[in-house]
C-alpha cells in the first residue's frame, strides 16, 4: 500500500470514528493514571461491565498517592465482583512502585510504562499513545481482526511473528495523525464494524480495500488457534457458625482469587470430603450441603459446595485465619461464589443468630 492509499486509510478510518466513537467516562481521558486505570480493567471485561468499577474506583482513589496509600484489602473490596483479581493486586502494587521510584508522577516513556507490574505490550502502548502523544500501536483482538482481514494476513495471530507483522502496518498506518485518536478508531472500528462474526461489510467505508471482504474471507480471517485446557476443580467451603461469629482465611498461595477471603476450604473429591475433614472439625460433619454453584472462569470450572456446621465450639485458627462477626463478613473482599452464598444463603442464617441472641 503506498503513502497515499496508508493515509487515505487512515484518514477514512478517523473519519468513521468521529462519527460512531462508542462513549466512555474514559474517552478524551489525557490523565496517564486514569488512562491506565480504564485499560486495566477492560483487560478480561466488557465495556459495559467495566464502566461502573471504573467510576467507583476513581471516585474512591482519584490519584497515584490515594492508590498507593490504601491496603491491598481496600483495593480488593472495590474490585470485587469484577474477577481476575491479579489485576487489582498488580495495579496496588505498580502504584506503591511508582510512588517509590517516580515521586508519584506517571512514568511518560513507553519503557517505563512497560516495566509496570500487570502492564503489558498493548497495555503500554494505550497508555503512552493516549496520555503522552507517543506513536505506540495498541495491538489488542479488535486490532488484529480489522488488520487480518484488511491485509490478508492469514498467519495465526497467536504467534508473536504475526502480532509483530500487525504491529508494523498500524505503526505505517498511523504515521503523521494524532497516535492515541488512531488506536481508539482501530480498536472501536474493530468492536462495532468489522466484528468477528456478521461484520457490516456492506456498509463499511474500507470495504473496498479489504482483502477479506474483496475474496469472501471474512470468515475465515484473522486465523486463531485454541489451545486452551480447561480443568475442573472442587472446593468444599466449612461455614462453622457459634454464636454469631464464623471462621475466614485468606488466600496467600499463587493461585486464583489470592488476597480475597473464605470460608476454611478443603479441595478434593466429593467422596472425599468427610475423610478429609475427620480431624479438622470440632462437631459433626453435616450430612448434606447446604448450597453447591458452578463458577466458570476462563482456564478451570470451580464446583463449590457449602456446608453449614454449627459448633459450640469453634476450632485453633489456622495461619491467616480470623473469626469475624456474621454482619462483619461484608467488610471483607471475598470471590464471587462466596459473596453469591452469603447474600443468598447465609443471611437466614444471621437472622436466626439475632433472634435467638434476643
Amino acid at each position: 500500500m503506498s503513502n497515499m492509499a496508508l493515509v487515505s486509510f487512515t484518514s477514512t478510518l478517523l473519519h468513521w470514528y468521529d462519527e460512531h466513537r462508542r462513549i466512555m467516562p474514559w474517552r478524551g481521558e489525557k490523565d496517564p493514571y486514569k488512562i491506565w486505570i480504564s485499560e486495566i480493567i477492560l483487560q478480561q471485561t466488557r465495556v459495559a461491565q467495566g464502566w461502573d468499577y471504573y467510576t467507583r474506583f476513581i471516585e474512591r482513589f482519584p490519584t497515584i498517592q490515594r492508590l498507593a496509600d490504601a491496603s491491598l484489602d481496600e483495593v480488593l473490596l472495590v474490585w470485587q465482583g469484577l474477577g481476575y483479581y491479579s489485576r487489582a493486586r498488580h495495579l496496588h502494587e505498580a502504584a506503591l512502585y511508582i510512588m517509590q521510584h517516580y515521586g508519584g508522577v506517571f512514568p511518560a516513556s513507553y519503557v517505563d510504562i512497560r516495566s509496570l507490574k500487570g502492564v503489558g505490550d498493548y497495555t503500554a502502548a494505550a497508555i503512552a499513545s493516549m496520555g503522552f502523544g507517543l506513536p505506540y500501536p495498541a495491538v489488542d483482538g479488535n486490532v488484529c481482526r480489522v488488520i487480518c482481514r484488511v491485509f490478508g494476513i492469514a498467519d495465526d495471530i497467536q504467534q508473536n511473528s504475526t502480532r509483530k507483522i500487525i504491529t508494523q502496518h498500524c505503526t505505517k498506518l498511523m504515521q503523521g495523525f494524532e497516535p492515541g485518536e488512531f488506536n481508539q478508531a482501530l480498536m472501536d472500528f474493530g468492536s462495532l464494524q468489522c466484528t468477528p462474526k456478521n461484520p457490516n461489510c456492506e456498509n463499511c467505508p474500507l470495504a473496498t480495500r479489504c482483502h477479506a471482504c474483496q475474496y469472501q474471507m471474512t470468515n475465515h480471517l484473522p486465523v486463531k488457534s485454541n489451545h486452551i485446557k480447561i480443568k475442573t476443580r472442587e472446593f468444599h467451603y466449612l461455614c462453622q457458625v457459634n454464636n454469631g461469629q464464623t471462621i475466614i482465611r485468606q488466600r496467600v498461595d499463587n493461585d486464583i482469587w489470592k488476597g480475597l477471603y473464605e470460608f476454611p476450604m478443603i479441595e478434593c473429591e466429593y467422596h472425599r470430603v468427610r475423610e478429609k475433614t475427620r480431624d479438622i472439625l470440632p462437631s459433626e460433619f453435616p450430612d448434606k450441603t447446604i448450597w453447591q454453584t458452578k463458577h466458570q472462569l476462563t482456564h478451570q470450572t470451580i464446583l463449590a459446595f457449602f456446608y453449614l456446621v454449627k459448633t459450640d465450639k469453634m476450632p485453633d485458627l489456622q495461619p491467616h485465619e480470623i473469626l469475624v462477626d456474621l454482619s462483619k463478613l461484608t467488610s471483607y473482599p471475598f470471590p464471587k461464589i462466596m459473596t453469591d452464598f452469603i447474600e443468598t444463603v447465609l443471611k437466614n442464617v444471621k437472622s436466626q443468630s439475632k433472634a435467638k441472641a434476643k
